[in-house]
Parts: C-alpha cells; structure tokens; sequence
C-alpha cells in the first residue's frame, strides 16, 4: 500500500504526459533547480513539438510517457517498480541525464571571507548556511561535495567524515529545506557562504533583492545527474516520448537547457555560454559512493552515518527559529 502510495504522487509530480508532452516537474528540489527544470522541459516541450507539424494528433495520443527528476533516486525507485526498465540508465547518453547541476558556493559581493574552497568553508570566521541532507537534494549534495573534495585530495574516508562533521557541526545554519536556507541567506542575512546549486543562482538572486550576491566555483565539487527516463507502458506506443527524450541531447535542447541554468553536456554548446559556467573539476556521486541510492541508505536513513556524525548545536536551532519568526 505504501509503495502504491508513493508511486501515485511520484507519477502524478514527474510524468510527461503521453498526449500533450505536458512540463515534466522535478522531484525533490523546492527552489531555483526545481523552476529551472521545468521551464527547460515546457520551452524543450514546445520547441520539439515544432518539428513533428507532420504527426497528428493520433500518434501524440499513442506517445508514450517521458519522466524527469532532479536526481536518479527515484527513477531507480521506479525502475524497481517496473514503472521504467531495469537499464533505463543505460537507455539514453550520459547515464539518461542530458544536465548536471554542480554544486557551487554563493557569498556576499566581493567574497568579503576571501571563500575559494571546500577547506574555506570549516573556519572559524565564517558562518556557513546549509539544508539538511536527511530531507533535501542540497544538502545532500552538499554533503556528497564535501566528502568527496577530501578523497579527491587523497584523503581517507575517516578524514572525510572528520570533515563533513566538522562542516555541519559548526554551520550557523542548518535548515530543513532549500527554501528556509536560501530565505534566510538572500533574505534574512544570515551566514557569508550558502552552499547551493548552479541552476538555483536565478532564484537566489532574485530572493536576495538589493543584496549583491555572487558565485565561487570551488576547484572540485559534485554534480547532481538531471535524470530522465521512460516509462515500460505502452511500449508499442512510445516513439514520440523516445524521440523527445533524445532530442533533449540536441544543440537546440542544450541551448534551452544552459538558458535556465542547467549546466549543458554538449561540449560546443557549454563553450558557447563559458561567461556563465566557469570551468571545474566535477565528480559524481557514483564515483565515490557507488550509487546515489547506496550512498542515501547508507548516510542518510534513520540512525545513517549522517545522524551519527552531526548533532544540532543550541545556536542552530536557534537561528533557525528566528528565520521562522522573521517569515511569519
């Protein structure tokens, strides 16, 4: 019953649907990745429906479902609910996931802390704002980034775990959301670096009203798989919902996608738009966690390496209540 339970909102949040190509939403970020995300897949949508004038709207009815995510979890999810096929990965390029969404570092104009690494982020004189890993896809990269740059280095997994408890133990910050993070960093002031997504820099700028905000890209970090994926039903029927997703692999899809900030994977279209994404070193969560659903049960369920590594201080909580106050 709970599985059904999930499937229905999972579905009924992530489906393309079959007929009209409907905007796929992004599961699991509330924020700029989430908007971003689907305004990349309504202006895809439309843009792709352009050059099939010759189909009617019989075959657009015998399309069948294309589904979207913020990262691959859920579409593994799916995939052991025969929702998807069990290689859906492998289906499309790029392990189905035609934008990455690397995770960046935004600070106060001018960078006043002097913030330029991973390191930066663990002293003493600056006050770092981060969501919680165990209820959002930013923290969780978050975390996943943190490790990750100690084993880049040669580090050992006990040195990195030193280091994400140290990052998250002494965070001014530490919210339930995207949301109440970046409303508290943009809006109410709080911390000199919000740690973040590439895609949620519009919606964080824009929260931040007359605060200039600017982006570190730190020398390594972790990019979140933008997964895509379709549905095994109606398999007969499903040229339209294959030929959409392949076409998000086009220079014209890439071009949509780098225009709402979704880090493109065509290497000509991302040379295009270097002015915005500046170039770094990234890794992704399989290369050093094995799998990002791995990685999850094992750092972030109940009683997980998370919960054991990071206890709220007073002071935490006590920001957080007054950013609650402060919205109310």
């Amino acid at each position: 019953m709970r599985g059904r339970a999930w499937l229905k909102g999972v579905m009924a949040a992530a489906i393309v649907s079959a007929g009209a190509l409907a905007s796929a939403q992004v599961v699991g970020s509330v924020n700029g990745s989430a908007l971003g995300a689907m305004a990349f897949h309504e202006d895809s949508r439309s843009a792709f429906l352009q050059h099939q004038a010759g189909q009617g709207d019989a075959d657009l009815a015998l399309a069948s479902r294309a589904l979207a995510f913020s990262t691959t979890t859920n579409v593994q999810r799916l995939a052991e609910l025969g929702v998807v096929a069990a290689d859906w990965a492998q289906q499309l390029p790029h392990h189905a996931a035609p934008t990455i969404s690397p995770v960046v570092f935004i600070v106060r104009a001018g960078n006043p802390r002097g913030v330029h690494d991973w390191a930066d982020l663990v002293r003493r004189d600056v006050a770092l704002v981060l969501s919680n890993p165990k209820h959002c896809n930013t923290g969780r990269y978050a975390y996943f980034g943190a490790w990750g740059s100690v084993l880049d280095a040669g580090g050992s997994a006990a040195q990195a775990e030193d280091f994400v408890a140290a990052l998250f133990g002494q965070a001014q910050l530490v919210a339930r959301s995207e949301r109440e993070a970046v409303s508290a960093f943009a809006a109410g002031g709080a911390g000199d670096v919000l740690v973040a997504f590439e895609s949620e820099i519009p919606a964080i700028r824009a929260r931040s009203g007359a605060q200039a905000l600017q982006v570190v890209y730190p020398p390594v970090s972790v990019a979140a798989e933008n997964a895509v994926a379709l549905s095994s039903n109606d398999a007969g029927a499903s040229r339209l919902a294959k030929a959409y997703l392949d076409y998000l692999y086009s220079d014209e899809a890439q071009e949509i996608a780098a225009r709402h900030y979704l880090r493109p994977r065509s290497a000509a279209v991302l040379a295009r738009h270097a002015d915005r994404y500046q170039a770094l070193k990234l890794f992704s969560v399989q290369q050093h966690f094995g799998s990002l659903e791995r990685a999850s049960r094992e750092h972030f369920a109940d009683g997980g390496r998370f919960d054991q590594l990071y206890a709220p201080r007073s002071e935490q909580w006590a920001a957080r209540a007054k950013e609650r106050a402060a919205a109310l």
